[in-house]
Order: C-alpha cells, then sequence, then structure tokens
C-alpha cells in the first residue's frame, strides 16, 4: 500500500521542459496552420473578410487551446515568446512553400495586395496566444 505525499498537479499547471514546451508550442502552430491554410483555401473565392474572419477566430482558438491545455499558469512573457515563434513560424512557411512551389504563398500571413489584412494577421500570430494568457506564478 502507498500513500501520496503530493497532491497532483495537472498538466497545464506545471513547467514544463524547455523541449516539451518547444514541442507544443510547435504542434499547436501546425494545427493553427492547417487552420489558417484550410480557411483561406475553402472561404478566400467567397469572401476575403469571412476568409479572415474565420482565419482570426482559428488561430485564437488553437492559441486559447494552448493556454489552457499547455501553459494555464504561464504569465505574458511566454505568451509572447510562444506568439514569436508563431509569426516567425509562419514566415519561414510562407518562405518555404514560395521557392518550392516558384509562386507566391500568402495563406497564413495574407497577400500584399490586402496590406490591413496582413497586417491583422502579422499582429494576430504574435498577441492570440497573450490574449489568454493569465498571472504569471510567484517563483
Amino acid at each position: 500500500m502507498t500513500t501520496l505525499t503530493h497532491a497532483p498537479v495537472p498538466f497545464a499547471d506545471v513547467r514544463h521542459h524547455p523541449l516539451t514546451t518547444a514541442g507544443l508550442v510547435l504542434l499547436f502552430w501546425l494545427f493553427a496552420a492547417m487552420l489558417a491554410a484550410t480557411c483561406h483555401r475553402l472561404l478566400d473565392a467567397r469572401s476575403l473578410s469571412g476568409s479572415a474572419v474565420a482565419t482570426i477566430f482559428a488561430v485564437a482558438g488553437v492559441a486559447y487551446a494552448y493556454t489552457r491545455l499547455c501553459a494555464r499558469c504561464a504569465g505574458i512573457a511566454h505568451a509572447l515568446g510562444v506568439g514569436s515563434a508563431w509569426l516567425v513560424l509562419a514566415i519561414a512557411a510562407e518562405l518555404a512553400i514560395t521557392s518550392r512551389t516558384g509562386h507566391g504563398w500568402y495563406a497564413l500571413l495574407g497577400t500584399p495586395a490586402h496590406p490591413l489584412l496582413r497586417n491583422v494577421f502579422l499582429f494576430l500570430w504574435v498577441f492570440a496566444p497573450a490574449l489568454f494568457a493569465g498571472r504569471e506564478r510567484d517563483a
């Protein structure tokens, strides 16, 4: 018979190893990027503004899921770091796909023909996780 000396702590409330955090950031970004690209592909022909709204909700939803499932006690500094990583990954993905296909691919950051939406998406990738960040736990 064993006894617990410490209460179990939920996964989201634990400070993770940096490689675990990096893996989770990458996994959630992949999901957000797939949703954003799907919104772009399916909805841009019907309505550019509808596609933008769907993309905003998709990325914000994934950011909320990341914050609640993996980093509930992380603060604004962690969330902005995650958002910055997501932006760098989105830029790298667009550059890689553009160089691979030989023509512009703007599913994640928006087309340069619509600079206002492009700026909204740039801010979205960075600040979406920060919208749901909690107070940092005292160390």
